[in-house]
């Protein structure tokens, strides 16, 4: 009798498993996303006691230590498999949330906000976003499209569900909800449902027998090499531009629209349309990263975004308001797709984890320091104008440095290092 491999080659193919698993872990970052930690704030301030520019000082350090280690969160991911790694960033980021909601000071409140910016928004979401890629390779930017367009669907509701939780009970409560949820969800789902690669189901990446010869070995560059390589600096370029002017111009959305003549109730609807256009533009731009050329790809899209950008010099209230919502939605949600998809197809999967721990860190790092700048330019120029043109000008580099920017080779890409 002839022995089977453990766990047995299964007829039905689990990727569309794990892709279910991903898209809900993503959805679950919420609690550590911007959105969702802007309706504690005001609470946060009556309570406590602080001042918004001290708790907003607060908040940036915490994305910034955040940052800074996800470059070795990646690699941890990399080395123990995202099985492993989902469950305990399950269960640390559910403490982080419990630590928080009993913070009672400014001290606590930012140690708060390091665990929840590190492994919420970040080590949560690389832990669903290498688990997709290790999954699928010919289908991989339609898969990771359709993931991160249903997770950005239930990031971008939970600010309304939390902000009505918190006016029935108290921010406290409502934090604890969220830790409860985590704790619940995402570490049971990790140990019992999470596999980190076909083979370990004795399966192959996309369901294809016909890349047998990778189900066993992964291949592709380590994060030293990928980073020695140019053109991985030309993506994270493109990630970091959408991250960068995407917070800086959310975060003073009422104030910009209200410059432009929309009222703060017209204003903050904006972010209704940009919504549903990133949703979209995610799903398309995922498609598109399976069969495009990554040079015109990337080169496209950042000249869309710069022309997004412009827009907002001259919106006003009605469609146009509408339009700019939708471009600057589809603009930023699209650079990220792309991102998504592209980095695993140039660089391998081998060390996905610790490569997009790298690009995590130098773009969740520059978002902190969006809303100031753009604090600045208003300060001195009494108007948003003049930083909007002016930050036209670094996607429209990026696009030029896309399409002169040698790709990596072959046999660069498929090298085991």
């Amino acid at each position: 009798m002839t022995a089977t491999a453990p766990d047995a080659v299964r007829t039905r193919f689990s990727g569309p498993r794990m892709v279910v698993v991903a898209t809900i872990a993503l959805g679950l970052t919420f609690p550590g996303q911007t959105a969702s930690i802007s309706v504690f704030l005001d609470p946060m301030i009556d309570e406590i006691g602080v001042s918004r520019t001290v708790i907003s000082t607060a908040y940036m350090i915490g994305t910034l230590v955040g940052a800074f280690a996800l470059p070795w969160i990646g690699r941890t991911v990399d080395r123990w498999g995202t099985r492993r790694s989902m469950a305990v960033i399950g269960g640390a980021f559910a403490l982080a949330l419990t630590g928080l909601a009993f913070a009672e000071n400014i001290i606590a409140l930012g140690a708060g906000f390091v665990g929840i910016r590190m492994l919420g928004q970040g080590a949560l979401g690389l832990c669903a976003m290498t688990l997709v890629s290790r999954w699928y390779e010919k289908r991989r930017g339609t898969v990771l499209g359709i993931q991160a367009a249903a997770g950005t669907a239930v990031i971008s509701i939970s600010p309304v569900v939390l902000e009505r939780l918190i006016a029935a009970t108290d921010w406290r409560t409502a934090m604890l909800v969220e830790s409860a949820l985590i704790a619940v969800v995402v570490v049971p789902m990790a140990l019992v449902l999470v596999r980190n690669r076909p083979a370990d189901l004795g399966q192959f990446v996309d369901g294809d027998p016909a890349n047998g010869s990778r189900s066993e070995a992964e291949w592709g560059m380590t994060r030293g090499r990928a980073m020695r390589h140019p053109y991985f600096w030309v993506l994270c370029a493109t990630v970091a531009t959408a991250g960068f002017f995407g917070t800086a111009i959310g975060f003073h959305q009422i104030a910009l629209l209200g410059e432009r003549g929309l009222s703060a109730t017209e204003a903050a609807a904006n972010f209704l349309p940009q919504t549903i256009a990133g949703t979209a533009a995610t799903l398309g731009l995922g498609y598109l990263v399976d069969r495009a050329n990554p040079r015109l790809l990337l080169a496209a899209s950042m000249v869309f975004f710069a022309l997004a950008v412009a827009w907002g010099t001259a919106v006003a209230p009605g469609w146009s308001a509408i339009g700019f919502g939708m471009a600057i939605g589809a603009a930023g949600n699209a650079l990220r797709a792309i991102e998504g998809g592209m980095t695993p197809k140039l660089f391998g999967t081998r060390h996905i984890g610790a490569i997009r721990g790298a690009v995590g860190a130098v773009t969740v790092g520059g978002t902190a320091f969006a809303p100031v700048l753009y604090s600045l330019f208003y300060s001195w120029t009494g108007s948003f104008q003049l930083v909007l043109w002016l930050s036209t000008l670094v996607p429209l580099a990026v696009a030029v440095a896309a399409v002169t920017t040698p790709l990596p080779h072959a046999e660069e890409s498929t090298s085991a290092d």
